[in-house]
């Protein structure tokens, strides 16, 4: 059990979630919630994230790329710990079970009356699933050709974020796009840290990636604007959000933008990756953005329902009778 909970990478998991959070609390605030929506939707993501993780094992280990030279921690199949076998066969178990879970949600947002809708969010779910597998495993992953970066900024950033909200409001919120790309460039820089710390292995056996074809200088400005470009995009998201909703424009309300107090580790961590020589040191790198993140969607998606004060607690008692039968 220990090594399949390491081999399913945990710490990747807040990370993933973010999306669904800023999303399903955006709906709420628009006195909109379905609490069986957002259950499904996060054990989908969830399975989608370790799918990935799991396969990122089995292709990465059977191709050779995890070996002595890898500098990150030691994956289960390098060590020895699970077999090929064993990991192809959770690799089915989880796409199924993710393929489940996808099919429940979409049930349960749109029924039998909304097939149009029910079929493109089936065919994302279809792609996703196969995207998650493809990403290392097979004879030629698009992982190993520099585009991981955008199944990851898809689906994590706009189809997580853009797609709880619309299957609970059945409508699209052009504002909610800023949050999501935010969401979407923070995952990426996750992905781009670890590309960074293993660029050298990852040279050797034929991997790729995008750091490995244009190089670690470039990586760091790469990264600088993925982090940054998210910093700037969830201001802009809270302050439209603030100018849409406040009674008083004029008065600035500092506590809606709370969120920006884990912009100061963000600031510290590309100060690290900047000055930073050794890719070895990049690995613990990686915890602090992904928990920056799912903080940042924390402390944004409360606000979003908290941002009317006096009617806070008649929307939640209102939206959760609604929900009983």
């Amino acid at each position: 059990m220990k090594h399949w909970i390491e081999a399913a990478r945990v710490r990747t998991l807040p990370l993933s979630v973010s999306g669904i959070l800023i999303g399903s609390f955006f709906a709420m605030s628009q006195s909109r919630f379905n609490w069986k929506i957002v259950i499904l939707a996060l054990s989908t993501t969830i399975g989608l994230q370790v799918l990935s993780n799991f396969a990122n094992d089995y292709g990465d280990g059977v191709k050779g790329t995890d070996n002595e030279d890898r500098i990150g921690p030691e994956r289960a199949i390098q060590s020895g710990a699970i077999t090929p076998g064993a990991m192809r066969f959770a690799i089915f178990i989880t796409a199924f079970l993710t393929l489940v879970s996808a099919m429940l949600l979409i049930y349960k947002a749109f029924g039998v009356s909304n097939f149009m809708y029910s079929m493109i969010f089936f065919v994302l779910g279809i792609v996703a699933i196969a995207s998650a597998i493809r990403y290392t495993v097979g004879k030629n992953p698009y992982g190993y050709r520099g585009l991981g970066d955008v199944f990851v900024f898809i689906f994590f950033g706009w189809v997580s974020t853009l797609g709880i909200s619309f299957m609970i409001l059945k409508e699209l919120d052009p504002v909610l796009v800023l949050p999501a790309t935010a969401i979407g460039f923070l995952s990426v820089a996750v992905l781009n840290l670890n590309n960074m710390r293993d660029e050298a292995s990852d040279r050797k056996v034929g991997k790729n990636t995008l750091i490995v074809k244009y190089g670690g200088a470039w990586g760091k400005k790469y990264h600088f604007f993925l982090i940054l470009s998210a910093m700037v995009l969830c201001a802009v998201f809270a302050y439209v959000f603030d100018m849409r909703y406040d009674a008083n424009p004029d008065h600035f309300n500092s506590d809606n933008y709370f969120f920006m107090v884990f912009y100061l580790p963000l600031f510290f961590h590309l100060k690290r990756v900047n000055a930073n020589t050794s890719p070895r040191l990049l690995d613990p790198e990686l915890k602090k953005v992904a928990l920056c993140t799912f903080f940042i969607s924390v402390v944004m998606a409360l606000q979003l329902i908290f941002f009317f004060s006096d009617e806070t607690l008649y929307l939640l008692s209102s939206i959760f009778e609604s929900q009983t039968p």
